[in-house]
């Protein structure tokens, strides 16, 4: 069996992805991941000590190795910089997708080839399946409602080819059966909701941690001024509640529309489907990547604009320099540049990419 080293995250899934492949006799080490130590208290808890004390403890339990892998220089450089100058510049980041990307399915990854591992498993809902040609495709999760395979919409194939997905097949409430029958000690444990590697955080508190703030109006499509903003950064396009300004008109609350950064100005208006800038049916997307098959002609597809939408038919026209054109079928609300749109075939992730322009 090969050789796989896990990365154990302190949480359920993993924990059940390093039994799962114990059982089927893979030569397995645990590994966490050490990204991110929180020096600012004022943002939240971030629960890093706690996270290893269980990961070490079902390494335990399994009677595997243990490591802890510090990628904290790495993960500063490629995530949260790019997390904060994003937002500073106007468009909505992703730091989930480009953790996997950058630092799983990244360093850790190559950290793990060099220790002489063959693969690197994961508590992802997703499936990864071997084709003829010995390459690998992504498949979404068995479990539609935690399925994960949106955020790995910009993995490509050598990073594809490496990874396994142990509990992909399962429904979560197996997993949990699974983690208790294995007297794990995160079988009950509440799954996390914080920013990728960092913990119990309110992205917004984040943001304000390390982001000035930036005080200017916030106004109607028509300029009329309703209110103050602390921000642009704190505000992404589509967004309904914290923006702290009535309507004045029933049963309509304003929403965000547009960020004018030269301005300084929140733009708002209500959420029709005739308002300007709103709903969208064509974009441009660059950073284009594929998982296996690279596809350059016009060709149908589904896409996924964000993690919770609904994959829809569109068409994608790539321009042959790593952008492309993608055309909704069907009107999306709130596309927002620096937002990740993923691309399938039925179940396949195919790829994804990065909006840059919306119309």
């Amino acid at each position: 069996m090969p050789k796989t080293l896990v990365a154990l995250s302190g949480g359920v899934d993993s924990s059940v992805a390093a039994a799962l492949l114990q059982e089927q006799g893979h030569d397995l080490v645990g590994a966490y991941m050490k990204n991110w130590i929180n020096e600012v208290d004022v943002i939240g808890n971030c629960p890093w000590q706690q996270d290893i004390e269980d990961a070490r403890a079902v390494a335990d339990t399994l009677g595997i190795e243990f490591r802890i892998v510090n990628l904290m220089h790495e993960y500063k450089s490629r995530i949260v910089k790019y997390l904060l100058e994003g937002y500073q510049e106007g468009i909505t980041p992703n730091p989930d997708v480009m953790c996997n990307r950058e630092m799983k399915f990244g360093v850790f990854l190559d950290y793990a080839l060099k220790e002489g591992f063959e693969a690197v498993a994961t508590g992802h809902y997703c499936r990864s399946i071997e084709r003829p040609d010995g390459t690998h495709d992504i498949l979404e999760g068995a479990d539609k409602n935690k399925d994960q395979s949106y955020f790995l919409a910009l993995l490509q194939q050598r990073q594809v080819n490496h990874a396994r997905f142990p509990i992909g097949d399962l429904q979560k409430p197996e997993v949990r059966k699974i983690a208790a029958k294995h007297n794990l000690p995160t079988a009950t444990k509440k799954d996390s909701q914080g920013i990728c590697f960092i913990g119990e955080v309110k992205m917004s508190d984040f943001l304000r941690a390390y982001v000035p703030d930036s005080p200017g109006f916030i106004v109607t499509q028509e300029g009329k001024k309703v209110g103050h903003h602390q921000g642009l950064h704190l505000f992404t396009l589509g967004q309904r509640k914290g923006i702290r300004v009535a309507s004045n008109t029933p049963n309509e609350a304003f929403v965000v529309v547009e960020k004018r950064q030269a301005a300084n100005e929140l733009v708002v208006a209500f959420d029709r489907p005739d308002t300007p800038g709103l709903y969208s049916t064509r974009c441009l997307v660059t950073h284009l990547s594929f998982t296996n098959q690279v596809y350059t002609r016009p060709t149908e597809i589904l896409a996924k604009p964000r993690y919770r939408a609904t994959s829809v038919p569109a068409t994608l026209i790539p321009d042959g320099q790593g952008g492309a054109e993608v055309i909704f079928h069907e009107h999306q609300r709130a596309l927002a540049p620096g937002q990740i749109c993923a691309l399938y075939d039925g179940e396949t992730l195919l790829g994804g990419a990065v909006f840059s322009r919306i119309f």
